[in-house]
């Protein structure tokens, strides 16, 4: 699971919301840890898996307010990710994800 994922849909959102601040993502240390960013949410990762699974906690913020909550990914098949960022008001979405290729020229 390691590596750097581009959240590429969150059909729990409006359009345009999941880059709204940069492009979103989701990135895995392997060890761990990790972080994400969509719409104006951040959080810093720390959870476990095995294989082509994790479930983590994660702690940070949300429109610039202390958020924190828990989540999921998974590796399908096509070898996207899919899972779910969760609040812990509640309030919960869902995302896909393509692994990070750059787009650098150098």
């Amino acid at each position: 699971m390691k590596g750097k994922w581009r959240i590429t849909e969150m059909p729990d959102d409006d359009a345009g919301f999941a880059d709204m601040m940069e492009p979103a993502f989701i990135v895995f240390d392997g060890e761990g840890g990790g972080a994400f960013a969509f719409g104006c949410v951040t959080g810093a990762i720390h959870g476990a898996g095995s294989g082509r699974s994790v479930e983590f906690y994660w702690a940070g913020s949300d429109e610039m307010d202390d958020a924190a909550g828990n989540g999921y990914a998974d590796i399908n098949p096509d070898n996207t990710l899919s899972g779910e960022i969760q609040f812990q008001n509640g309030d919960k979405t869902s995302f896909t994800a393509i692994p990070w290729t750059s787009s650098t020229a150098c």
